[in-house]
């Protein structure tokens, strides 16, 4: 099974990724240069030196037969071509937000609702930031009530586990009560 994990520039994406993955995680993080100040903006993360430029990859094994691949998106605006790639073929997907910069996440939304792809949102509290309730981070971003909000860690391995479960949960969801597909017989 695949599942993105995506969100905007600095929520967590690769930390989360790299707390769970069995093995090492596939990382295309590069330093961030003079050239990106103004492009990338790291906001409260002034110590972020790196950024991923195109994906992150880890996997799960749950048991013989199955298998969760992570596929994190790069969260800059001018990476999201390759972002039509990452989703191909992903059963679901978990967005990452921030609520130092929720409005970063509104592009991402979009994209997942209009590509009609499961997904919840998981609110990553950074230590020192404000805490809102679910609620109210659900009421920011205009996320109907079917979609999961929940909140995690995104450096506890306990934490990102209960996101990807809630993750699957809504992908089982979607599949269950999604239309018959009607196949043409020729």
């Amino acid at each position: 099974m695949k599942i993105v994990i995506s969100g905007g520039f600095g929520v967590g994406k690769t930390t989360l990724i790299g707390a769970i993955s069995e093995i090492e995680p596939l990382v295309t993080e590069a330093a961030m240069t003079e050239k990106s100040v103004g492009v990338d903006n790291p906001g409260a993360l002034s110590d972020k030196h790196t950024t991923t430029v195109a994906l992150d990859f880890g996997r799960i094994t749950l048991d013989s037969s199955l298998i969760l691949y992570l596929f994190g998106t790069p969260g800059q605006d001018r990476f999201v071509f390759l972002w039509d790639d990452l989703v191909e073929g992903a059963l679901g997907a978990v967005i990452l937000v921030d609520t130092g910069r929720i409005e970063d996440c509104y592009p991402v939304l979009d994209y997942f609702e209009r590509r009609d792809t499961p997904f919840i949102v998981a609110v990553n509290y950074f230590p020192g930031q404000e805490r809102f309730e679910l609620d109210e981070v659900r009421e920011a971003l205009g996320v109907d009530e079917a979609v999961p909000v929940v909140a995690c860690d995104a450096r506890d391995r306990e934490s990102v586990k209960e996101v990807l479960v809630a993750v699957i949960e809504q992908v089982l969801l979607a599949r269950l009560t999604a239309p018959p597909q009607v196949s043409a017989t020729h």
